[in-house]
């Protein structure tokens, strides 16, 4: 097969998403040092559009991405793994949350090397029982503020769907609450339910985006879509984060039309599952030259909302509007998104309760709708909530016929990544898939 036998072009909006996300974080350092903005911090994927209603001038800033984005720099990750090592915290919590922690233990913010800026409050939803909740505990304990959480699992043994829905929908109007007790502000419902119009369409969006790249050639690399990542998880609430991933998917239809391709020499096309080693992501384009493209990653097209049907497709989920129902007050929008979580339940879209039967039909239904021909799992010992049930997943996989390759890590500690030991052991998975393809 020719080297040359697919065009390719780098993608024209990556610079523009990039400067967003930087600027983003940059926003929250600069403007708490100058009283230009003010702030509250939580997990990314939490109902961001309720921050909205506090004004234009409240940000957001997502523990994760931030976390980690300090993971990519191996110098100061490891200061801060120390610095919260030192406090008594175990290696084997989530890498992100020591990332954070020991930034602000630090008092250095990442991206501007100034002091950490301190939040109004935190706010997140504890979608995760190994961590949400207790990571911003500390925070709010450490600076001396208030925390509010809203729990978002699938609610109490017995509990009908309508009562999961008031739970919800409840605990969220609580959460207004104590936002304007903390900040002193009036909360504005019109803007954030603008926000969350935003919200449901960017989710839609995204899903739709990384779902595209089912085409033959792949039209870019995992490494490509995980930068762009960001954008989308930061901006999901605001006007412009909807258009800039319309000017993304824009140029996806483009390109796929134009037949630009991430690689001139696709072969053989992988998928994975888990969150990627953010320290080491060039390992995605490390086998190329033997024509090897990652298309996609599970856990981030759940991300935005997908949609898994019962006869193997993946479709990008419609929004409430689309599907008739109209979002133009608080109760509208909080029912609405209470609804999305319970639709298929809450592990739908994040890996905090997929047994590992969903997480296999899930993963097959990408497998077969990216037109792959393996799936290269990460058992990620940085969020082992995430990974646990993994080992019966990459069987329940390998019983439909697939051929799956493993390797551990960490998604944002360094420590726990041989990468040559990485390298060889894919290459060895990549080697014996070719083979059969010969």
């Amino acid at each position: 097969m020719s080297a040359k036998e697919h065009p390719t072009r780098p993608l024209q909006c990556w610079a523009k998403a990039k400067e967003m996300i930087l600027d983003h974080f940059k926003e929250v350092g600069i403007g708490i040092e100058d009283g230009t903005k003010r702030f509250a911090t939580g997990c990314i994927e939490s109902a961001q559009f309720l921050i909205a209603g506090l004004g234009d001038d409240f940000l957001y800033l997502g523990g994760e991405p931030y976390g980690g984005t300090i993971g990519a720099d191996l110098a100061f990750s490891e200061k801060c793994m120390e610095a919260a090592e030192r406090q008594g915290f175990s290696r084997d919590l989530c890498g992100y949350m020591r990332n954070y922690w020991g930034s602000m233990f630090l008092n250095h913010y990442f991206f501007t090397g100034g002091p950490f800026p301190k939040p109004e409050f935190t706010f997140t939803m504890h979608v995760c029982d190994a961590g949400h909740a207790k990571w911003y505990q500390v925070v709010a304990e450490h600076f001396g503020i208030p925390q509010i959480v809203v729990d978002a699992p699938l609610g109490q043994p017995g509990m009908g769907r309508e009562q999961k829905v008031e739970w919800i929908v409840g605990q969220m109007n609580d959460a207004i609450e104590q936002m304007e007790k903390a900040t002193g502000r009036k909360y504005d419902d019109e803007r954030m339910v603008e926000a969350a119009q935003c919200q449901f369409e960017s989710s839609s969006l995204w899903a739709e985006i990384c779902l595209l790249n089912r085409a033959i050639p792949a039209t870019v690399g995992l490494k490509t879509l995980l930068s762009l990542l960001p954008a989308f998880l930061h901006f999901k609430a605001r006007r412009e984060g909807v258009e800039i991933l319309k000017e993304i998917r824009a140029e996806f239809q483009e390109r796929i039309a134009e037949g630009i391709a991430a690689i001139p020499n696709e072969r053989l096309r992988l998928m994975s599952d888990l969150t990627p080693p953010w320290h080491f992501v060039k390992l995605y384009r490390s086998f190329e030259d033997q024509g090897v493209v990652f298309v996609g990653i599970h856990i981030y097209t759940n991300f935005g909302s997908a949609d898994y049907h019962p006869d193997g497709t993946v479709t990008p989920s419609k929004t409430p509007e689309e599907l008739g129902y109209p979002l133009k007050t608080r109760e509208d929008v909080l029912r609405a998104y209470a609804g999305a979580h319970l639709k298929a339940g809450m592990g739908r879209r994040l890996p905090i309760g997929w047994s590992a039967k969903e997480k296999a039909e899930m993963m097959i239904s990408l497998y077969h709708h990216w037109q792959c021909d393996g799936v290269l799992m990460h058992l990620n010992r940085g969020c082992a909530l995430s990974t646990f049930g993994s080992a019966e997943t990459k069987n329940l996989i390998a019983g439909a016929g697939i051929s799956v390759g493993v390797y551990e890590g960490n998604f944002a500690d360094f420590r726990d990544l041989d990468e040559a030991a990485t390298v060889d052991t894919i290459n060895t998975f990549i080697k014996i898939l070719l083979a059969k393809k010969s």
